[in-house]
Order: C-alpha cells, then structure tokens, then sequence
C-alpha cells in the first residue's frame, strides 16, 4: 500500500478527546439551570395574576360544584332549587301574580263520597293555607260543581291510591318549602271544635315540631295518648301500659302522634317525607318512627294540641278501593296489607339502623320504633 492508501485509512480513523472537568462549563450550567428556573417561577406567577385579575381571558365554561347535582353548568343566580304551590295567572306581570303568600299547607285525601265532611274542614282554614285535594276515587269536576271555594283549591287526582302515595310523589320537601307548617289529613275528621290559626298559634307556643289535634274520648281512640284533656293547652306524654312505657318517654306513651291527622313543621316534614317508603302505601308504622325526625329529646318536640279537637268518625274509605281476593272482602284486603306493611317497615328501620352502627364498628343501641 502507498502513500495515498494510508492517508484514506487515516481519514476514517476515529479521533479520541480528552474528557476532562471543566469548572467554568459547569458553572455556566448551573447559572443556565438558575435562570430557567427563575423564568418559570416569573411566568407561573404572572399566569396566576392575571388569572385573578381578568378571569374572562381563561374562565370559558361554567362549572360550579356547590350546585344542585345536575345543575352545576349553571350560574348560582339562576338556580330556582325550590318552589311552591302558589297558584298562578296565565297573564299579566308575573311579580304581581300573588296578592298574598299562604304560609301553611293543608292535604286532604278524598273520595266524593265524604264530600260534605270536607266541606266542613276546608272552611276551618284561612287564606293563610294553601289547600290541596288528593283524590283517591278520580272524581274531581263535580266538586267545582257542588262548592265555590273548589275553584281555588289545587286538585291531584290518581285512582286507588293513599295520602302517603301522593305526599312521596307531590310533596317533596323543596316543593313544599315555602310552608311553615305542614297539615296531612284525613277525610273522615269532625271539625266542629278546631280553629286553624288557633291551632297554629298553640304550635308554635309550646314548641312542637310533630303535632296532632286531641281526640274527642267519648268517640273513640286508638291510642291513649291523642285523648283530649281538658282544663290543658297541650299535652306529651301518657301511661299508656307500663311494658310499653320506658325512661326516657317513648312512643306510644309520649313522642307521638298518629297518621290520620299529623301536622308537621317544615323542618320535619323534610326528615319524615326521606323516611316514607315508596312501596309501603298505608304508612302504618311511621307513627313510632317519626321521633327520629327532631332533636333529642324528642318527647318535648311532639305533642298533642288539647285547646284545638277534633272527632275521628273512623270511616273505612279505602277499603271500598280494595278488590276482593282469595275470599276476602276488599276492606280485610286492605287491612291485611296495612298490618303487613307495619311489619316490612319495622324491619326495614332495625336492619337500616344495624348496618349504621356496624359502619361505625360500635353496638347498636336498644332503640326499637313499633310494637312488634
């Protein structure tokens, strides 16, 4: 090989340097690193100032959290999570709709045939309460007919159905928010000793957030406890039978009421409308439970209103809606699924109120909410 073979050879020969530490190189990095970092931290802060300063330059969605659930796509000032029973016009300026605002609700579920009795409730309730119809047997037109103050009354009509199937589906506590007091009740009650207002103002004065009118004793009662006493404003408590009574006071003997004429305050009425059952339409069993639904100690929550009576005439209406079945009347139907649901509600509290307590890992607490 000559000259010009080892210069070719010599071309492609690898060239080694010397990798030796420079302290200059290095400082250099360092300060490059510093300023990086510097530039960074300044953009980072200058980003967040003006953020906070002019959010519309990176705000284009709204998404508020707190929100109802579902709604959070909305600005808070348009959210109407609430609302009411006012009636209303079809025209005119909607602010000058309502002359006056009801601040209590009265129910009443009815059937044509107690017509008259209704008649005789409707007018013991001012223009202070707004009145609702829940009728069970799908007559509604004829009641405009036979009765002027039907005309301003709200009317819900579904067939065979009870009042805690229409208070689950029309009385949701933001739909009833509006009202201070809450009155469910049944069509078959005399009236002839029970003003409203009076009422309400008793209510109110002893501090009772479940509540009932006393019952006349000589017409016959359930429960020892809803018996009217005279020479009294209200009463609590009772010595029903001494292996139902216990310290502190409990239901039957005192923190009850029953379910054919309850008066709930707005504060109850969103606990005890949680607690109904979809599927238990009668609602028996939530008399002994409706405790659970104000402040310890209950027993000076809930009483009964002795001033204000009432008579309960224990008129068997909705048995008449029941259907005759494996030879039973339609009324035994109907009482047989009544005492039937007592017992699924029963256990529905123990069981619900067990597997709290074991969340918690703690014993559950003798605490028993019916009879059986």
């Amino acid at each position: 090989m000559g000259i010009l073979s080892r210069r070719r050879i010599e071309r492609f020969r690898p060239a080694y340097h010397c990798c030796c530490y420079s302290p200059t190189y290095s400082r250099r990095s360092e300060d490059n690193g510093m300023k990086l970092l510097a530039t960074v931290l300044f953009a980072t802060a200058f980003g967040i100032l003006l953020g906070l300063s002019f959010p519309s330059l990176w705000i284009t969605k709204i998404w508020v959290p707190s929100n109802p659930k579902g709604a959070e796509r909305l600005p808070p000032g348009i959210i109407a999570s609430e609302s009411d029973l006012y009636l209303r016009r079809l025209w005119g300026n909607p602010e000058e709709d309502l002359k006056k605002k009801p601040r209590y609700l009265v129910t009443f579920t009815v059937g044509y045939k107690q017509r008259q009795n209704i008649d005789a409730c409707v007018k013991k309730f001012s223009d202070n309460f707004t009145i609702v119809l829940f009728h069970y047997d799908g007559i509604t037109s004829e009641w405009d007919d036979e009765f002027e103050w039907s005309k301003n009354v709200i009317h819900i009509s579904v067939k065979k159905q009870t009042k805690w199937w229409y208070a689950k589906r029309f009385m949701h506590p933001d739909i009833v928010a509006q009202y201070d007091y809450i009155f469910m009740w049944d069509e078959d009650l005399g009236v002839d000793h029970f003003d409203a207002e009076e009422y309400i103002h008793m209510v109110k004065k002893h501090g009772l957030e479940i509540s009932q009118p006393g019952l006349d004793p000589e017409k016959g009662c359930t429960w020892k406890i809803t018996k009217r006493r005279e020479h009294v404003e209200v009463h609590k408590e009772t010595d029903e039978k001494l292996e139902w009574c216990s310290n502190p006071p409990r239901p039957p003997c005192a923190a009850f009421v029953e379910i054919m004429a309850p008066v709930f305050s707005r504060d109850a009425w969103r606990c005890v409308w949680h607690m109904i059952q979809n599927d238990l339409v009668h609602g028996w069993g939530l008399d002994f439970a409706l405790r659970r639904c104000v402040e310890e100690p209950a027993y000076e929550k809930i009483g009964i209103v002795d001033t204000q009576w009432i008579v309960h005439q224990f008129i068997p209406s909705l048995g008449s809606q029941g259907k005759e079945e494996d030879g039973k009347s339609p009324l035994q139907g109907v009482r047989d699924r009544c005492h039937m649901e007592w017992k699924m509600f029963e256990r529905r509290v123990d069981e619900a109120e067990k597997e709290y307590y074991k969340s918690l890992q703690v014993q559950t607490p003798s605490n028993s909410t019916t009879l059986h």
